[in-house]
């Protein structure tokens, strides 16, 4: 393992010169490309500094143990090499954790959709409930949560809502509730008190920059109009709202959440521009995770995810057979658990991949 870190370490320094060149400094893609990748390296870094020093104790105590002949110095060095036995182990995991390559895409801020699939109205409150349930988990990780466009339901929640999650490694973190979440229970619009079985589309794609996808605005048609949610007689009697359609593949984007035109085309443009990007991240997320075997993150959108049953109080995540019996707390934004379970299982498909090299 020593010898890979010394590999990584000849790269931290090169990376550590680089960012500091007036000329990277100029470019702002590659500047923040490198930011990024000084800051990864860095944290291994500190372990590698921990993982040698443990190293060169244990070395020490077996030489103590081994040529020394005084019984107080020997007991010392064994207490020594114990502690550094027990803790190289741990610290060996968690640098082969780190070492795991990193998703470019998952430093990103994220475009959530959510949508309600088959189940009327019961469809569309599900729908609002999975949306408060992100919205609550991001709110609680310190991250900003952005509504862009949404259409509501008749009965509560919304057929679809979209929004911007921006913080740490947010993308990251929510591309796990990427599918269809499923639930089952008795509906507030059902008087015979029968349980039924609704659903809710999750689809997550990372915020694209300007400088990672290029759009030509030949490609995209404007049309401005009347905005139809709440914020008084400005909102929905000027033509704030906007959408655009990408000629070239059908995709459409708007934004009718501020009174703004500018500030909407702006927002419109950004969640354009990621839906192209997700296109191709799609692409790859799918062919890697058939390489892998992996259901955990498989870019399907179709893939049933998780289900919630209300009866029971149970909520169960199909892609690692993890059940909780703790659902009020979880669609009140308590997913943290899930997502963690889900991220080691993920980790540990990459870690049998590059096992071999350490």
């Amino acid at each position: 393992m020593l010898d890979k870190l010394n590999f990584i370490k000849q790269r931290f320094d090169e990376v550590s010169d680089l960012i500091i060149q007036p000329d990277i400094m100029s470019d702002q893609k590659r500047y923040i490309e490198l930011s990024k990748e000084y800051k990864d390296l860095k944290a291994i870094m500190d372990e590698r500094e921990s993982y040698v020093e443990l190293k060169n104790n244990l070395e020490e105590a077996e030489e103590i143990i081994s040529g020394e002949s005084d019984p107080e110095m020997v007991e010392m060095a064994k207490l020594q090499y114990d502690e550094a036995k027990d803790e190289l182990p741990k610290l060996e995991e968690k640098i082969r954790m780190m070492l795991i390559p990193k998703d470019p895409e998952d430093a990103k801020n994220a475009v959530v959709e959510v949508r309600a699939g088959a189940g009327g109205d019961e469809a569309s409150i599900f729908a609002g409930d999975i949306f408060r349930m992100l919205s609550k988990y991001s709110e609680a990780k310190g991250w900003k949560v952005d509504v862009v466009d949404y259409s509501e339901g008749t009965n509560g929640g919304y057929k679809e809502i979209q929004f911007e999650v921006s913080g740490e490694d947010v993308y990251g973190t929510l591309k796990y509730e990427a599918g269809v979440h499923r639930v089952q229970r008795v509906p507030q619009t059902e008087t015979q008190g029968r349980v039924h079985t609704s659903a809710a589309t999750v689809m997550v794609f990372p915020e694209a920059e300007e400088f990672d996808i290029e759009v030509n605005p030949k490609d995209v048609r404007i049309d401005y109009f009347c905005s139809s949610g709440p914020g008084g007689q400005s909102v929905n009697t000027t033509y704030s709202a906007v959408r655009l359609t990408h000629e070239p593949t059908g995709i459409v984007a708007q934004c009718q959440d501020q009174k703004s035109q500018h500030k909407n085309k702006e927002k419109a443009f950004r969640v354009l521009r990621s839906r192209l990007y997700e296109m191709e991240l799609a692409k790859k997320q799918a062919e890697d995770a058939e390489k892998r075997g992996s259901m955990v993150t498989s870019g399907d959108r179709s893939a049933k995810i998780r289900t919630y049953n209300y009866a029971q109080s149970r909520v169960t995540d199909h892609r690692i057979n993890l059940t909780l019996y703790d659902l009020d707390n979880i669609i009140n934004g308590d997913i943290e658990k899930i997502i963690n379970e889900l991220k080691l299982v993920d980790n540990t498909e990459k870690l049998k991949n590059i096992s071999d090299d350490l």
